[in-house]
């Protein structure tokens, strides 16, 4: 591997850093986003059931925010009310989007690096790849015969411009599919988020009635 990076030339140590910028953010992004920590399946099941007679007290409430961002997102519903028992169904849904707007932007952290590493990495690639060339040219003497000049320094452009493309590729593919993963998977929490608050929200007007 050292010897593949000293071929590749000094253009190789950006795509070096992007990869393992990469591979930290694909593993915090997959410990971030797990369900457990998201959306757990059962939690507003218990919500509505705990909340089925009364609303739940503030230290529940507490709890509730940090069990995970489901959690958050219910408990600004309860807290809302509370905080004021005759509020409208319109300002708890209000205020249950509002700390929805935070929790997706907080899950969101982090994907566009990983996204921007994506697009850049073909690029740093291309960068290495010129020049590689330019190394190629420069070997060349001046009746224009590169293989008359010096063929180190011909087989050292060469093997520049291909190790930094091919390894451009090989960072941006993955980044690629690991975003496009994510992304689908953020956009999924964000439904269950979205209709679990609806449903909290027309349970409690119901509740009040």
């Amino acid at each position: 591997m050292l010897s593949i990076i000293q071929a590749a030339g000094w253009p190789i140590w950006p795509l070096i850093a992007c990869s393992v910028l990469a591979l930290a953010l694909v593993i915090e992004r997959f410990i971030s986003l797990k369900t457990s920590k998201v959306a757990p399946p059962k939690l507003l099941e218990e919500v509505l059931i705990v909340s089925r007679t009364t609303v739940p007290t503030p230290d529940m409430v507490v709890q509730l925010a940090q069990n995970s961002a489901l959690g958050e997102v219910l408990a600004s519903g309860l807290r809302a009310l509370n905080s004021n028992p005759r509020c409208s169904e319109a300002d708890l849904r209000s205020a249950m989007e509002g700390t929805g707007r935070l929790v997706a932007h907080r899950l969101e952290r982090y994907l566009s690096t990983l996204a921007t590493i994506a697009s850049a990495a073909p690029l740093m690639g291309l960068f290495g790849t010129v020049i590689g060339m330019i190394e190629i040219f420069g070997s060349q003497t001046p009746s224009g015969v590169a293989t008359g000049g010096n063929p180190a320094q011909l087989a050292h452009g060469i093997s520049v411009a291909l190790y930094n493309t091919a390894f451009g590729l090989i960072v941006a593919i993955p980044s690629l599919i690991f975003w496009r993963y994510f992304r689908a998977r953020l956009d999924a929490y964000l439904l269950v988020l979205e209709l679990a608050s609806e449903r909290l929200a027309r349970h409690l007007n119901t509740l009040r009635r």
